[in-house]
């Protein structure tokens, strides 16, 4: 089952359970598909929903950040609840060795050779592991690897 029809069956089945909270986060993303739909006058693909995902679990993390530096930790915990809806629909992120081998594979590619090569390695991860891979995390692993 690809993830449109994952994000439509979960929709259905949120709606009949009466799941405010899943139903609202599944509405948001179906409206956010089809508004890039209408914008990009043809079907969205998969990789594309990939990305409409990727972007709201990204809004509700700086949403959490800025609740939770305002003392708005009601605000907070709604957009967490909605983010762990979120992580539901994407891949399986790179952590420990799985990353390090990544960037390892990464560097090798490149040719990385010292913190100035930094952007390629970064690209290279990023496409490579599209969805699985936080920005953050990655740039600070990486800046070390090329450090040192």
């Amino acid at each position: 089952m690809n993830l449109s029809e994952r994000i439509e069956k979960d929709y259905v089945s949120a709606y009949k359970a009466k799941d405010a909270v899943r139903l609202g986060v599944l509405r948001m993303l179906k409206t956010a598909a089809k508004n890039m739909q209408v914008e990009l006058m043809r079907p969205v693909t998969e990789a594309e929903l990939l990305d409409v995902v990727l972007k709201q679990a990204k809004q509700r993390q700086d949403s959490i950040e800025q609740f939770t530096a305002a003392g708005r930790t009601d605000l907070a915990d709604k957009e967490q609840a909605e983010l762990v809806i979120l992580r539901e629909y994407l891949p399986t992120p790179l952590e420990g060795d799985e990353l390090a081998a990544a960037i390892d594979a990464a560097i090798a590619e490149t040719g990385a050779k010292g913190p100035q090569d930094m952007g390629r390695v970064m690209q290279a991860i990023m496409n490579a592991h599209k969805g699985r891979v936080d920005g953050k995390a990655l740039s600070a692993t990486v800046r070390a690897r090329l450090a040192g």
